[in-house]
């Protein structure tokens, strides 16, 4: 069925692989662009995946924006996580539908769309933050995905404590991680997981020793390197430049503190 492009909608306008532009479709509308002029009318009541000209004569395609789009197109005051490194906290994490998780801090809410987006419709993110200049800005990109409705903002320091209990995920991007892993192991169900995004290796060292001291296992770091490859017949190569170094992620599991003894386990007896 044929996904129509209404008024009001969200739309990604492709010029090519370096310039995209995220619009809302008004009638009446246009964006000036240095390719001419797209009016919204052109496309509104169309098929996402139009392609439409400007008045240049250039040609556009109209696509339905992608929850990448949305992180990269997102209204910025902070330094975002790029999607190479959500893509691991969502599957180290085993972030899915249903799942109710923990963050901090929330920043501009990059890092929270696609949280919102993998626990819908029924899971919920708690997302903390110091700063309410920042949850505003989260708030209206959260808004404009369509997913502020499975995430609840709160004004507050989680260092100080964690309201919620039997969470399966833990999430921080944040100076000082270890100073929160006495609440997440408290604010987790057991074998919940233990995320946490540093840009720095000193950072990861002491949240590494502090998840053992208290008792964390299947404790593991990794970094995630991206490089793009440029096809053209004769001419297949890297990209001259690639997304490098961006931080460090580091994972866990949270392990119940009591250890039971095996059962009595009668001897065998031969038959």
């Amino acid at each position: 069925m044929a996904d129509e492009i209404r008024e009001g909608d969200y739309a990604l306008l492709y010029l090519d692989d370096r310039r995209t532009y995220l619009v809302r479709a008004e009638r009446g509308k246009v964006l000036h662009t240095h390719k001419g002029i797209v009016r919204f009318d052109d496309f509104i009541g169309r098929e996402f995946g139009v392609r439409i000209k400007s008045s240049m004569g250039v040609e556009f395609i109209v696509f339905k924006p992608s929850i990448r789009d949305y992180v990269y197109k997102s209204l910025r005051g902070t330094q975002i996580i790029y999607p190479k490194d959500i893509a691991l906290i969502i599957l180290y994490g085993n972030i899915q539908p249903g799942s109710r998780v923990v963050e901090a801090g929330t920043g501009v809410g990059a890092l929270t769309t696609v949280l919102a987006s993998y626990v819908r419709p029924n899971g919920k993110v708690y997302s903390y933050e110091i700063r309410k200049e920042f949850l505003e800005i989260a708030r209206k990109n959260l808004e404009r995905a369509g997913l502020l409705e499975y995430v609840e903002l709160k004004v507050k320091d989680i260092t100080q404590g964690i309201d919620e209990r039997d969470v399966d995920v833990v999430v921080l991007d944040m100076a000082t991680p270890w100073l929160v892993i006495p609440h997440a192991y408290e604010a987790l169900k057991g074998g919940g997981s233990f995320v946490s995004f540093s840009p720095t290796i000193d950072q990861v060292i002491k949240t590494v020793e502090e998840l053992r001291a208290y008792g964390f296992a299947y404790v593991e770091t990794v970094e995630c390197l991206v490089r793009k490859i440029r096809v053209e017949r004769g001419r297949t190569r890297p990209e001259t430049l690639m997304t490098g170094h961006t931080g460090y992620i580091t994972f866990a599991r949270k392990a119940l503190k009591e250890v039971f003894e095996p059962s009595n386990i009668p001897e065998r007896s031969d038959v």
